[in-house]
């Protein structure tokens, strides 16, 4: 088959052991960014396995509709950034592995060290000691304080995990089967929403977006957590109200935040506000980009297109393509 990779910034894939996985394929591995509709229509004319990485490059209907000769995307995770129904009718199967029996270690990873970095204000001290300034500030500890976990997942569970080797206290707030679990665990359930934000001093978002937890967490959410706590999102910028993060940062509750997601990514404009602010750390959606974490998505994506050129696709988004003529439409 031949196979396009996009959005390989770094030219990693090529160097990862499930590489070989393709070995007897046609593989074109892209480093840039495109975006624009034509450039893409160009670039993929005789692609019939697409693989992407995560939600880099989105994957609409006048796109589709253009790639004649696509026969399968192959992914891992959510698929908010891929037209399914314009696949479907495309004749494209989407394959996509939810991973559901392992978290990401690598997203948990990441957002103790932004934890971590936030509290003590590690970026700002590096940056004012490389600019010839010593100690700018005073940061916190985090024994003994109350880590708010939003969303009791398979990432949430092993965050806990590390809030309790730091000795603190651990509360949740999630759907009730989430809650559940997490009192099964031998966490502590929040009474409320309201009184979830009103108690912890960093409370860390885990949830998958979605219809119903787009804008989840609302300013009033926000507004109520204290001045002193921080926020920090490795998930979904859209589970936060457009623009209530930046509103409420800069009303003082809550006093920090710590993000690895954005409402538009790549996030290229250096003015943006969240860039902008002394209390906010930022890091460029690296919650899964590590060697060990790509090894693991992209045996899975490999895999799947193994299996589609074996006849017998796995990890099938929409089933309903299986029928369709690809490239014709129903």
């Amino acid at each position: 088959m031949k196979i396009s990779i996009l959005d390989d910034y770094h030219d990693t894939v090529r160097t990862l052991r499930c590489f070989r996985k393709l070995a007897g394929h046609e593989v074109e591995i892209w480093s840039d960014h495109v975006q624009d509709v034509a450039a893409l229509a160009a670039r993929l004319a005789h692609t019939e396995a697409l693989v992407l990485i995560r939600e880099r490059t989105q994957i609409r209907a006048p796109l589709i509709e253009r790639l004649d000769k696509l026969r399968l995307i192959s992914q891992r995770s959510v698929y908010p950034h891929i037209d399914v129904a314009a696949c479907t009718r495309r004749g494209v199967i989407v394959s996509s592995s939810q991973h559901a029996d392992t978290p990401s270690y690598a997203a948990a990873e990441l957002t103790w060290g932004l934890v971590l970095a936030a509290m003590r204000q590690i970026p700002q001290q590096v940056a004012a000691l490389k600019a010839g300034k010593w100690q700018i500030g005073v940061g916190w500890s985090l024994r003994g304080k109350t880590l708010g976990i939003y969303g009791y997942g398979r990432i949430g569970a092993a965050i806990a995990r590390y809030a309790k080797a730091f000795d603190m206290n651990v509360l949740v707030w999630a759907r009730e089967p989430s809650r559940a679990r997490a009192q099964a665990d031998g966490y502590a359930v929040a009474p409320s929403k309201e009184a979830f934000f009103e108690a912890c001093d960093v409370i860390s978002l885990q949830m998958r977006l979605n219809a119903a937890t787009r804008g989840i967490v609302t300013a009033a959410d926000l507004a109520r957590m204290k001045p002193t706590a921080l926020l920090v999102n490795t998930s979904r910028a859209g589970l936060i109200g457009k623009g209530a993060l930046v509103a409420a940062l800069r009303q003082g509750r809550p006093g920090m935040a710590a993000l690895d997601v954005y409402d538009e990514e790549p996030l290229l404009d250096v003015n943006h506000p969240l860039l902008q602010m002394d209390n906010v750390v930022c890091t460029p959606h690296i919650g899964y980009v590590s060697h060990d974490e790509y090894e693991l998505q992209f045996s899975d994506i490999f895999d799947q297109i193994n299996a589609y050129a074996a006849g017998a696709p796995i990890n099938v988004v929409n089933p309903e393509a299986l029928g369709v003529a690809p490239g014709r439409g129903a």
